[in-house]
C-alpha cells in the first residue's frame, strides 16, 4: 500500500515540475498565494529555482542551463522525506521508516524527522520546519539552490541532540563511490576496500580529520549525484550496516548544524569536478618526472623493524646488481636510539654517514622515516614538554597530551606553536645536513582526538600545519596521508595507501583504493609496497610479480619487498624468488619507465584541470553501464585502459567501453563496447589496451607494445 501510494505522490511532483518549467521567466520574490495543487507559489530569479506546493509535498525546482541538467527536490509532508529528480527521474532519496532521513540521537537514543509543519522561502532559501519522533524537539531544514547542487543546512530546537545526521536509501541512486579508505568487517582499509562502496559493508566510527585513513566526506553515485559534508568534527559513517540494509548514514559527532552539500549533475566527473570546485586542485606535483618513471625503494617490508646498516647496504647492492631501477633507498622504522630522538641508534648503524655515501656511490638518493611523535623514553620527550612543545592534554591542559601507538606511549610535537615547529624542524635539518639525506618520509598523525589544539586553533588546521611542514621537504615520491582540508589537496602530494597484506586480496584492494583515493581529489597515488606491508609472511612469487605489473600502470611504483630475496617477517627465514621473478619485476619496471612522458603528460593536465590520472572506466565513458561494477581495471589518463591479472589463473575478462581499442600484447584492434572472456594472461603478459585517437594514444603505444606485435591500424 505505501509504495502504491509513493508512486501516486510522484507522479503529481513530476507534474508540478513540468508546470514550473514552463513558467515565463523568473523576475523575483512575489507574495506566496494559497497553495493548490500544481501552482507555482514563489520563485527566485537569482538561483533560477521555484517552489510549488501540493497536496503532498513541498517541491523545489531548479531549470537547466547549458551547463547544468536542473533538478527538483521534492520534500513530503507527512513522512519528511527529500527526493531530489533529474529530469523526472529519482537520483537520491533520504530513508524512510524508522531509520528517518534527517536524524539525530538524543538522550542515547535516535529520533528523526516526521511531519512537515510549514515552510517558507525567501532570498533563494527554501526554509523548512518539521515535528520529530522526540517530543518538545523540532527540525528546521534550510535549502539554499544553485544551478548544479543545493545547500542542505539544517538544526534541531530542543531536545538536547548530541548527533546529527543524514540517512539515504543507497539504491535511489545507483552505486556510491568515493569516501576514501573504507574501514570494514572483512578487513578495509587493510586487505578489502570494496567498490562499489554498496557492493560490501562500510562501518568507519572514527571518520575524521585527524584519523590515519586517507578519507574526505566526499561521497558520488554512478546516478551522478554527490554528497559531501562540511565539518571538522568526527563522523560515523555507515554503508550497508549489516551487509544488507540498504541504508547510507552519515552522522556527525557533534549538535552543530548539520552543513551539507549535495550535487546533482549529469555524469560522475562533473560532480568530481564539482567537488574540486570547492576543495581545490594541486597547485604543483610533490614528486618530480624521475620520482614518477623509477621505483622507490623502502626498507620497511623487507625488514620491518630488523633492519641494521649492514641489512640496507646489502638491500641495496641486490637491487642495483640485478638491474632493479630506483630514485632513492628509503631507510623506514627504525633507526633511532629512541622514538623521537632524531638520532642513530649507535649498534645497529655505526657509521651512518658512511652508510648514506655508499647508497649516493650506488646512484640512490637516501631518506629516512621520521615522526612528531616523541616516545615517553626518548630524552626529547622530556626537553619537549619542559619547553611546552607538545599538544595538551584534552581533559587536563596543564599536562601534555600522551598517546599509544604501535611503538609505544608518546608525546606529540604541536606544530601551531611556531618555537615548537622551529625547534622540531632544526633538528630534522640538523640531521638531514650531517648525513647526507635528501628527503624525508613522514609517517603518523600530526593531531589526535586525546589531545586539545593550541589555543586559536582547530583539530582540522593540524592537516593544515603538517602540510606546510612536509611541503618543505623532498618526501621523495613516498608523499604523505594528510587530507580533509583544501591545504591538503592544493599541496600536490604523493599520496601511499594504507598498508596491505601480501595476499590476492590485498593487491586487489590496493586497485579499488586507488580508485577511490584518486576520486576523492588526490590524483598523486601509489599502491602500497609492493607486494604488500602489513607484517604476514612475503607474498608468493605470482601476487609479487602481478602487484609489480599493476603498479607499473599506475601514477607512481613504491617498492620494498626485493624480488631478489626477502625476509620472512613470521619466521625470520631468508626467502629468495627465482630468476623469473627478478626478470619480470625489472619488466615492470621498464614498462613504468617507458610509460613515464605519458604519464609526466597526465600530471600536468591534472595541474591544470585537477582530474584525477588513474580513474574508474565510468568516468570517461559515463554511458557504459558494465563500467559501473568492473573492479580490476582502471584509465590511466584517456589513452590507457590497465587490466592487470589480479588474482591467480592465466587468463581473466576484460571489459572494453566505446571506442577502438589498441591491444598491446597481441597487436589487434578491438571495437567496443566488448567483452573479452577468458583473454590470455599468464605470467609474463600484463594485459592493457590504448584507445584509438585519445590525446596520448601513439606515445602509450611506444611505450606498451610488446615487441614484434603488429603496429596499431584503424
Amino acid at each position: 500500500m505505501r509504495t502504491h501510494l509513493r508512486g501516486r505522490r510522484r507522479g503529481a511532483f513530476l507534474a508540478a515540475s513540468l508546470s514550473l518549467l514552463l513558467l515565463p521567466p523568473l523576475t523575483g520574490l512575489r507574495p506566496a498565494p494559497p497553495a493548490t495543487a500544481a501552482a507555482p507559489v514563489t520563485s527566485d530569479a537569482a538561483s533560477g529555482a521555484g517552489v510549488i506546493e501540493t497536496p503532498g509535498a513541498v517541491s523545489l525546482t531548479v531549470r537547466p542551463t547549458r551547463t547544468s541538467p536542473g533538478y527538483t527536490v521534492d520534500v513530503a509532508k507527512g513522512e519528511f522525506t527529500l527526493t531530489t529528480r533529474r529530469a523526472g527521474t529519482t537520483v537520491l532519496e533520504s530513508a524512510t521508516g524508522d531509520t528517518g532521513g534527517l536524524r539525530f540521537r538524543s538522550g542515547g537514543t535516535w529520533q528523526h524527522a516526521t511531519a512537515l509543519t510549514g515552510w517558507s522561502f525567501e532570498r533563494g532559501v527554501l526554509t523548512l520546519t518539521a515535528d520529530t519522533t522526540l517530543d518538545g524537539a523540532t527540525v528546521e531544514a534550510r535549502l539554499t539552490p544553485a544551478a548544479d547542487r543545493y545547500q542542505l543546512d539544517w538544526d534541531v530546537k530542543g531536545g538536547s541532540p548530541e548527533q546529527l545526521g543524514l540517512a539515504f536509501d543507497l539504491a535511489s541512486a545507483g552505486h556510491w563511490y568515493g569516501h576514501g579508505e573504507t574501514e570494514t568487517p572483512a578487513g578495509g582499509p587493510y586487505g578489502d576496500q570494496p567498490w562499489p562502496l554498496d557492493s560490501g559493508e562500510v562501518g568507519h566510527e572514527n571518520f575524521g580529520p585527524a584519523s590515519y585513513d586517507m578519507i574526505d566526506p566526499f561521497w558520488y553515485t554512478s546516478r551522478s549525484t554527490g554528497l559531501r559534508v562540511d565539518t571538522g568534527h568526527v563522523m560515523n559513517v555507515a554503508i550497508n550496516e549489516g551487509g544488507e540494509d540498504g541504508t547510507g548514514r552519515f552522522t556527525v559527532e557533534s549538535a552543530d548544524t548539520y552543513r551539507a552539500t549535495v550535487f546533482v549533475e549529469s555524469t560522475p566527473l562533473e560532480v568530481y569536478r564539482d567537488y574540486i570546485g570547492i576543495v581545490g586542485k594541486p597547485a604543483k606535483s610533490d614528486a618530480g618526472y624521475e620520482q614518477y618513471a623509477k621505483p622507490l625503494w623502502n626498507s620497511w617490508a623487507q625488514f620491518y623493524t630488523k633492519v641494521d646498516q649492514a641489512r640496507l647496504l646489502d638491500y641495496a647492492t641486490d637491487l642495483k646488481k640485478n638491474g632493479l631501477d630506483g630514485h632513492t633507498i628509503q631507510l623506514d622504522d627504525k633507526w633511532e636510539s629512541n622514538y623521537g630522538n632524531l638520532t642513530f641508534d649507535p649498534v645497529a648503524y655505526p657509521d651512518p654517514k658512511g652508510m648514506s655515501e655508499a647508497i649516493h656511490d650506488m646512484g640512490f638518493d637516501f631518506g629516512l622515516w621520521v615522526t612528531l611523535w616523541i616516545n615517553l623514553d626518548s630524552e626529547n620527550h622530556d626537553y619537549a614538554a619542559d619547553h611546552g612543545y607538545l599538544l595538551k592534554d584534552a581533559e587536563d591542559p596543564t599536562k601534555p597530551c600522551e598517546v599509544t601507538w604501535w611503538n609505544g606511549t608518546a608525546g606529540i610535537v604541536d606544530l601551531a606553536d611556531p618555537d615548537a615547529r622551529a625547534w622540531y624542524e632544526g633538528r630534522l635539518r640538523t640531521l638531514m645536513s650531517t648525513y647526507h639525506i635528501d628527503g624525508l618520509k613522514f609517517d603518523t598523525r600530526f593531531f589526535d582526538e586525546k589531545c586539545a589544539p593550541h589555543d586559536g586553533y582547530q583539530a582540522t588546521d593540524y592537516q593544515r600545519l603538517g602540510s606546510e611542514l612536509a611541503d618543505r621537504f623532498d618526501l621523495q615520491g613516498a608523499g604523505i596521508r594528510v587530507h580533509w582540508g583544501e591545504t591538503a589537496h592544493r599541496a600536490g602530494f604523493v599520496t601511499r595507501q594504507i598498508d596491505k597484506g601480501t595476499g590476492w586480496n590485498s593487491l586487489r584492494a590496493s586497485v579499488t583504493q586507488n580508485l577511490a583515493i584518486s576520486t576523492i581529489g588526490y590524483p598523486f597515488i601509489e599502491s602500497d609496497m609492493i607486494g604488500g606491508s602489513n607484517g604476514e609472511a612475503p607474498p608468493a612469487k605470482d601476487v609479487l610479480v602481478r602487484w609489480a605489473q599493476s603498479a607499473s600502470l599506475m601514477p607512481l611504483m613504491y617498492g620494498s619487498t626485493s624480488p631478489v630475496d626477502t625476509i620472512d617477517a613470521t619466521t625470520g627465514r631468508k626467502v629468495v624468488y627465482d630468476q623469473e621473478t627478478i626478470g619480470l619485476y625489472r619488466e615492470a619496471i621498464q614498462r613504468h619507465k617507458r610509460l613515464a612522458p605519458y604519464i609526466w603528460d597526465q600530471v600536468q593536465h591534472t595541474l591544470r584541470t585537477g582530474d584525477p590520472i588513474m580513474r574508474p572506466l565510468f568516468f570517461d565513458f559515463p554511458g557504459d553501464r558494465k563500467s559501473y561494477t568492473v573492479t580490476d581495471e582502471w584509465m590511466l589518463g584517456p589513452a590507457v585502459l590497465a587490466a592487470p591479472q589480479l588474482g591467480a589463473g592465466a587468463t581473466r575478462t576484460v571489459h572494453l567501453p566505446p571506442g577502438a581499442w589498441y591491444d598491446v600484447n597481441r597487436g589487434t584492434v578491438i571495437r567496443g563496447p566488448r567483452t573479452l572472456g577468458g583473454y590470455p594472461a599468464p605470467l609474463g603478459v600484463t594485459p592493457a589496451f590504448v584507445r584509438l585517437g585519445a590525446k596520448g594514444a601513439a606515445q602509450a603505444i611506444k611505450a606498451l607494445r610488446r615487441p614484434g606485435t603488429p603496429a596499431a591500424t584503424g
